[in-house]
């Protein structure tokens, strides 16, 4: 497990350009703090960001949650997705347009589509598990598990060279890989990133973490690990299907991501099948 302390929080601080959380998260958080707000009062934030609303309507009739019918109400959408639908999804457009700069040594549209990806495969798989699991926190997970990329991306000119360096090694991880060369890794500038918006502790926790196989080793049932199982299944299909291969440790935890989630390999292939039709209806 990675330790972070108080000086590597400041440093991470000084040292990175972490966007400022957005008024509008705010806004819904503090809504969502008092425990009786109606969801109305969402509606009510969500319609004066139009990049908000248009997000919300997309998501809700996209095949992940799986309506059978169109909506095109935003106050009906919100309805649909709740308090916790509606922040997450809120908080994954603004953070995207945080990032929405040309000072990066990659392509973060690309990238950002590639969380988007994620996010959405994490809560298909979540839909299919034979233990409940709720599917907003996985579409967060999805979509800010890499969340130190773009500041990495932005401080450091040569960083594509240590993504690529990663992609084709399974003997040295990109958290290795960034820790050798900077002294300093995504994951624990995405713990920051995190905190600094106000996520939940695991969902931080799993940024923070989400490189360590060790979380594996061991079959425990807990949401951390089938959370953190899902996300690497959702890595790797999706890497499958817009890269034509996997994740350089798919080979070495695939069995492993199989015992947590309780899937046989029949499972899987129905659900991989059903994954790379949703990512193809996409493109």
């Amino acid at each position: 497990m990675i330790e972070i302390n108080e000086q590597i929080l400041k440093d991470i601080n000084r040292n990175f350009i972490i966007p400022p959380k957005p008024e509008i998260l705010t806004e819904l958080q503090n809504l969502i703090a008092t425990g009786d707000a109606p969801i109305a009062d969402a509606a009510k934030v969500v319609v004066k960001d139009l990049a908000i609303s248009s997000a919300i309507l997309k998501i809700i009739n996209s095949p992940a949650y799986g309506l059978s019918r169109t909506v095109a109400d935003i106050k009906q959408a919100v309805m649909f997705l709740g308090w916790d639908g509606v922040n997450v999804l809120a908080q994954g457009l603004k953070l995207k347009e945080m990032f929405a700069t040309d000072n990066s040594c990659i392509s973060l549209e690309r990238f950002w589509d590639t969380s988007t990806d994620i996010a959405n495969v994490n809560m298909m798989i979540g839909q299919r598990l034979k233990k409940q699991i709720a599917i907003e926190p996985l579409y967060t997970l999805g979509l800010f598990h890499d969340c130190g990329v773009p500041p990495m991306a932005i401080k450091y000119d040569n960083y594509l060279t240590a993504l690529h360096c990663a992609n084709q090694t399974d003997k040295e991880t990109i958290i290795e890989i960034e820790e050798r060369l900077y002294k300093t890794n995504h994951a624990v500038v995405g713990y920051y990133f995190a905190n600094s918006w106000h996520l939940p502790k695991e969902i931080c926790q799993l940024i923070l973490n989400h490189h360590n196989a060790a979380i594996l080793a061991e079959v425990t049932d807990t949401d951390e690990q089938i959370c953190f199982a899902i996300l690497k299944m959702s890595e790797n299909l999706v890497t499958m299907v817009r890269r034509g291969s996997p994740i350089p440790q798919w080979g070495i935890i695939e069995s492993k991501v199989l015992d947590v989630l309780h899937l046989n390999d029949d499972e899987y292939c129905d659900l991989q099948e059903d994954v790379i039709d949703f990512l193809n209806n996409l493109s």
